[in-house]
């Protein structure tokens, strides 16, 4: 990760025993998961950040000269709710309190937060080149349905979109599937490693069914971390490692690059950026994220998804989110 000074302090804090480890017993995870949790008002003074608690707005807000973070302390919500320089995230895992005081996984210290306040660089000379595009379902798996129109369609036109705007910005740009054909999961990983892209990225629209059609807005999907349940598992699930984890500091990077410019961008809901371990996301040798655009359940949103003019805004907020990710980086 990039040595930020003012990051540097954090090793310090991370070490210390006794209350962390209180803390991992006391919390509502499995046994075998065990996070280490240290104060988060310790890293927060460390890190020169002003710490203020809102009652009204039962939040935890930290703000130095380069970064804001909100924490939830709603008892009500999930704790793992959080923003990082205005983008909605989900934590890995949840806060806890305790004897007053609010504890944070070191985990999304190290996976959540930090690759957005000190972005990983790429070693020297290392250029971000190759894009591989995802076009969601195809050929005999429709995606989502609503009335006449099949989600596959559209991610392929989106994709199609990206790709010539990629193109343009000097890209060399692979799909994984270029028209209305079946690819099974696994194949789509290997194309992008076949061809040595340097991000993976896989494109969806979601639904919440005619029953729930005021639901909308855009999230976007990284890897979960070893030992987290999944945003989408309801604290079940597999926690295991796998092969996409070696790209974890990435993976984050990428998803919040992405999900902000796409909130800033397109006038819909900022859903945030969760963590899954879709099949695409586990067996990716690249950072890698799946991105879903919004409802086509909901019947605004909708109709602004089977726009031309409205995917092609979409792609143009795609292609600058890709942008922001290689500035970051330096690649």
């Amino acid at each position: 990760m990039k040595s930020a000074a003012w990051l540097l302090p954090l090793l310090a804090v991370l070490l210390p025993a006794g209350p962390r480890d209180a803390v991992a017993r006391g919390s509502d995870r499995s046994a075998h998961t065990r996070p280490e949790y240290v104060r988060l008002g310790n890293w927060a003074r460390a890190n020169e950040f002003t710490l203020r608690a809102s009652e009204a707005e039962k939040t935890l807000n930290l703000s130095n000269r380069v970064a804001r973070l909100v924490f939830s302390t709603d008892p009500h919500q999930d704790s793992r709710h959080a923003e990082v320089n205005g983008v909605h995230v989900k934590l890995a895992f949840p806060l806890l309190f305790q004897s007053g005081s609010t504890y944070i996984a070191q985990s999304d210290l190290e996976n959540t937060i930090g690759p957005v306040l000190a972005p990983p660089e790429n070693p020297g000379g290392l250029k971000l080149r190759t894009i591989c595009l995802d076009p969601g379902h195809g050929g005999s798996d429709p995606g989502f349905q609503v009335e006449s129109k099949d989600e596959k369609k559209y991610t392929l036109l989106l994709a199609h979109e990206v790709r010539d705007q990629l193109n343009r910005a000097g890209f060399r740009v692979v799909l994984t599937r270029n028209s209305d054909t079946t690819v099974k999961l696994p194949v789509r990983a290997a194309i992008a490693r076949e061809h040595k892209a340097d991000v993976f990225v896989s494109l969806h629209f979601n639904s919440a069914g005619p029953q729930h059609d005021e639901v909308r807005g855009m999230e976007v999907y990284c890897l979960t971390p070893e030992g987290a349940f999944s945003t989408n598992a309801g604290g079940e699930g597999d926690t295991r490692w796998c092969p996409g984890n070696q790209n974890n500091e990435k993976n984050m990077l990428l998803a919040w690059q992405l999900q902000r410019s796409l909130a800033h961008s397109l006038p819909t809901e900022d859903r945030g950026v969760h963590r899954a371990r879709f099949q695409v996301l586990r067996e990716a040798a690249m950072p890698a994220i799946l991105i879903e655009g919004g409802y086509m359940s909901n019947p605004a949103e909708g109709r602004k998804i089977f726009d031309p003019a409205y995917r092609r805004q979409m792609a143009r907020a795609i292609v600058d989110g890709i942008l922001a990710y290689k500035k970051s980086i330096k690649g």
